[in-house]
Order: C-alpha cells, then structure tokens, then sequence
C-alpha cells in the first residue's frame, strides 16, 4: 500500500498556518561590480543586510583569481575521498596553514561545518557517555551528539554554573539510562549564530578540565572576526590555549568567503578523525581549486586587517543609530546583530515590510530559535558603507513603528 500523499499537504498546511514556511530567494544578480552588498532579487535591488561575508572576501579579487587559476590546474572536482585519491598538495598546504593559523598541531578538511561538527562529537563519544551543550548551539552539535548515541543534555544559554549542575547529575540520569557514564563532552559555539552573544569559553575551560571533559567550540562566526589577529573567539576572550579548547571547529565559508570547513587539534585528535570520522571517510573530498582560493583568502584576511575592524565598527555604527531611534537590541558586540520580535508573523510583516524598501533581512523563527523570539537577522559586511547602515536603522525604525499600530488596532479590534 502506498504512502498516503495527504500527510504532506496536511504537513505544509500547518507549517503554512504558523507562519513557518521557509521561502527561498534567489539571487539573479549582483548589483555592482566590486563588494557582494548589493543584489538583484526578484527584479528589486536590495542591500543585503542578513549574509555571513563578514570581511567581504566572497567576491574579492585576489580570491577569485585562485579559484580560477586552482581550476584550471587542477580541475573543478577532486574526484574521490581523501583517503582514496582525491587529496591534493592543496589540502595539504589549507590544512597546515589553517593550524598555522589556530595554533594547533593539525587541522583537517571537511566539505561542510555540519560534517565537521558530526565528525568531531560522534568520534569522542558514544552511547554511554554523556554530553552537554548549550540551549542554543547550532543544530549540528545537536544532531551530532544526538547521533552519538550519548547521554545529552542542554544547560541554559551562557550559564556554564548550569552545564556544571549537569555534569554533577549525572551519576543520576546515567543510572536511570543504564549507561556507564565513562565519558565526557562539552560543546557550544563560540559565536552564536543567531544572537551574536559570545559564550563563556573560559569558564567551560575550566568546567572541562575539572570534569576530565573534552571541549569542543565550533566558532564558525567567530574565525577572521574576532580578536587582535582575527583567530576569533579564543583569542578574543584573552587567547584560550590549545591545552583550554582541545577541539576547535571552524568554517571557510563565512569570514573566509569560501566554502568548507575544519576541525583543529592535537596530532592524535586529526589522526584518530582521519581513522574513525565517518562524515570525513565517506565523502568526496573538496576541490583543490576551493582549498587554493581559500589559502589566499586566509592571507588576505590578515593582510587588510582594516575588513576586520571596519566590520565591526559598522556593527557599533548601526547599535548607536538604533538606541537614537529606541530600538531594542540584544548584547551583541559582533557583527551579528538580532532584532526580536517575538511572533513570527511579526518577524515576516518587519522582513517584508524592509524587503519593500529595498532592504534584504531574513525573518528568523522556530525552529531555528526558540518559541516567542522570532526575530530579524541583521549581519553586517566590510563591503557595506556607512550611508547603507543609516538607511537600514531608519528604515528598521519605520517598519517596527508600522509593527506597533498594526498590533494596537488588533488589540482594539479584539475589544
């Protein structure tokens, strides 16, 4: 008997009646020749307000350059897994420089942050031992543990007090689970993707090291952005060592304006990934012509230290326009920077209504975050200039504004 295809549609009704359905937009041009900020969507020039170029590098000129000129040496795929034959002296040089560049002994290519994430939680623990993470880490630490076959739990956002309780509990739960609990883990994000906020490394360093707990932070937003060099969170939080984070994850298509991602650690970590990770094992390798355009990317991102600090400056530009409009904001110091809204209705009426006045910001909402914080996703580039920042909190003030009377008449009509 067949599936009844009813299910999928009853499915999509309901998405549809919670204001859930994810919509994609494509872009069909860009609308300058330098930078990525301004695009052509749906026929409408928009300034793209919700991406994760942070340093503008997706489209610089010295990297497109390399990933020509890798395709043209080495052609547009690698053609097998990396321990088949698709590793090339390419990946070789991206992984020693990428551990150059993080202060580790190895690093280790994956097609994708998701990948890197499974590869990293599923080989250091399985079922019976246990996990914690942080409420809002990415869904792929989720999914990866969960996948693990671990004892997972989640402590609140930012309370390593919290992750500590949880740790101290486990003798309970473990016994209720019938598991061994002989191992442990600590992961989270380094930079929150949808909040912007930093998470309290440190303090699970110290967690980690007391608990005899592997910590893993995946600070895909945090890498070519934050700190003095640009190493990101690590360093930023006053240059956790190796010995603190002993696995650190990182992506290539964010800061980097590539595509890829890694995981960095000791030589042993890398070596034993390299044996066991099954989402490194079973896939085909990245292209060369990716790990070359990435190398000159890496350099350019210290060389014009200035995308760095201009991104962020741009970031401290928009919060001071929006506390002179009295928008509220969250405790972000990133280029990330979240607007709440609450409901997701609300959140797509704000994205919408800045959409219209040619502004791209995605409407954020469950469950990529949490029920009753939908939300409008605001990141910022280098390539964006100050007159574009000005514009977008005006015009974010006017749509919020538009927000309020829409709720007063309906709180009126209600009556």
């Amino acid at each position: 008997m067949s599936p009844d295809p009813r299910g999928l549609e009853d499915a999509l009704v309901e998405i549809e009646r919670r204001h859930l359905v994810r919509a994609r937009r494509t872009i069909e041009a860009f609308a300058r020749s330098e930078g990525a900020t301004e695009v052509i969507v749906e026929g409408r020039r928009l300034i793209n307000f919700c991406g994760n170029d942070y340093l503008g590098l997706a489209r610089h000129p010295r990297v497109s350059a390399a990933l020509r000129n890798g395709a043209a040496a080495w052609g547009v795929g690698s053609g097998a897994s990396h321990l088949v034959t698709g590793h090339g002296v390419e990946h070789a040089r991206l992984e020693e420089e990428l551990a150059a560049f993080v202060g580790r002994e190895r690093a280790l290519l994956f097609s994708t942050g998701y990948m890197a994430n499974l590869a990293a939680i599923t080989t250091l623990v399985g079922r019976g031992d246990r996990v914690v993470l942080d409420r809002l880490s990415h869904a792929s630490l989720i999914d990866a543990a969960r996948l693990s076959g671990a004892h997972l739990r989640r402590f609140a956002h930012r309370d390593a007090g919290a992750a500590r309780r949880l740790l101290a509990a486990e003798r309970d739960d473990v016994s209720d689970a019938g598991a061994s609990g002989r191992g442990r883990l600590i992961a989270s994000d380094g930079v929150f993707s949808m909040d912007g906020d930093v998470a309290p490394v440190g303090e699970l360093a110290s967690l980690a090291a007391k608990s005899r707990a592997w910590l893993v932070i995946d600070d895909a937003h945090g890498l070519g952005v934050l700190g003095p060099s640009g190493r990101g969170t690590l360093e930023y939080l006053g240059g956790l060592s190796a010995e603190a984070v002993p696995v650190l994850v990182g992506t290539l298509g964010k800061a980097f304006g590539t595509f890829g991602a890694f995981v960095a650690g000791s030589r042993a970590l890398i070596e034993v990934l390299v044996q066991r990770a099954r989402s490194y094992i079973y896939t085909t390798a990245l292209p060369q012509a990716l790990a070359a355009a990435t190398r000159v990317a890496l350099r350019v991102s210290q060389e014009e230290s200035w995308r760095r600090e201009r991104v962020l400056a741009l970031a401290e530009r928009f919060r001071a326009a929006a506390r002179e409009r009295g928008i509220a904001l969250s405790p972000s110091e990133t280029p990330i920077q979240p607007i709440l809204i609450g409901s997701p209705e609300g959140a797509l009426r704000a994205s919408r209504g800045l959409f219209e006045a040619g502004f791209w910001v995605a409407a954020i909402r469950p469950p990529t975050v949490p029920q009753g914080t939908a939300r409008l996703r605001i990141s910022f580039s280098a390539e964006h200039s100050d007159s574009q920042v000005d514009a977008l909190a005006e015009s974010l003030s006017r749509s919020l504004r538009g927000l309020d009377r829409s709720a007063c008449d309906a709180e009126a009509g209600a009556r």
